[in-house]
Formats: C-alpha cells, sequence, structure tokens
C-alpha cells in the first residue's frame, strides 16, 4: 500500500512508515472502492484503519482537494535527545520538512510536534521556569533539550 489511491491520485498513504518508526503502530485494515467513482476507480484505496504510537486513526482519501494542514497534528513525548534525534530524523530525513518549535511534517504533509518531556515539564512548572524554557523553545526548529535543561536552571 504505497498510495491511498491508485495511479498516484490522492492522498499518498502512510504505508509501513509509520509502524516502523513509532512501537506501537500497525496499519489495519484497508477498504477500496468496489467499482468506479466520480473521483476514482475500482480499487482504489478509499480508507485505511492504522495505530500511530497507540493512537487509533481512520484514513480517508478526500481526493486532492483536501489538504492536511497544522489544525491536526501528532504529538510524540519524547524522554532524551537521541529519542528526539531518532524521531526527528525519521520524518525529516524521509522527505519531510522542518518547521519550527519542534513541529515538522513527514511527507504527506502531515503535522509532527517531537516534544521532550523535559520541556512539557518546565511548562506545567509555571512562573519563570516556564517562561525560560518557553523563550528558548521559540529561537528552536528542533527542540534541544540540554538548552531547555539550562533554561529551567536559568
Amino acid at each position: 500500500m504505497s498510495d491511498w489511491s491508485a495511479g498516484g491520485r490522492g492522498l499518498r498513504a502512510p504505508d509501513r512508515f509509520y509502524s516502523e518508526i513509532f512501537p506501537d503502530s500497525v496499519v489495519g485494515a484497508v477498504h477500496r472502492a468496489p467499482s468506479d467513482y466520480p473521483a476514482g476507480k475500482e480499487g482504489d484505496v478509499l480508507t485505511v484503519e492504522f495505530t500511530v504510537a497507540g493512537l487509533p486513526c481512520f484514513g480517508l482519501n478526500g481526493g486532492p482537494e483536501f489538504k492536511h494542514n497544522e489544525a491536526f497534528s501528532f504529538q510524540i513525548a519524547t524522554d532524551d535527545q537521541e529519542e528526539t534525534d531518532r524521531y526527528w530524523n525519521a520524518i525529516v530525513g524521509n522527505g519531510g520538512q522542518e518547521s519550527v518549535c519542534g513541529w515538522c511534517k513527514d511527507k504527506w504533509g502531515i503535522s509532527w510536534q517531537i516534544i521532550p518531556r523535559v520541556l512539557t515539564d518546565a511548562m506545567a512548572a509555571g512562573g519563570d521556569e516556564a517562561k525560560r524554557a518557553f523563550d528558548a523553545m521559540m529561537t528552536m526548529v528542533k527542540i534541544d533539550v540540554a538548552a531547555i535543561e539550562a533554561a529551567r536552571r536559568g
């Protein structure tokens, strides 16, 4: 399953990409069109059931007129820089693109937030610690764990 629709029409599918990167991720049922229809052909993928990092998802082939945007994103909490780098590099390094403040997009245009727990812990602490961590994050593309830890300490 490399396309969500035959002949490259419509959205590209997550294929096995997500399940190879994120634990507790699988591609489930794939439902195909039983006959031709106005926007596609018999055999085109219509829907895909999949799980990403334990989150059940349902993908619908809405065709090229329905684009992904930042109104929806996956957020992946990481424990350290190594894990942050691994997920970031897997997404960005395989046709994705970097954004800012821990955000990136995969090759299908789906937004991801790769956020180390040290950052969310700092934000939850509130006060000056949160402000310093937030200000540090605002200067970053991929989150730098050591820089966030330093900002937390002041």
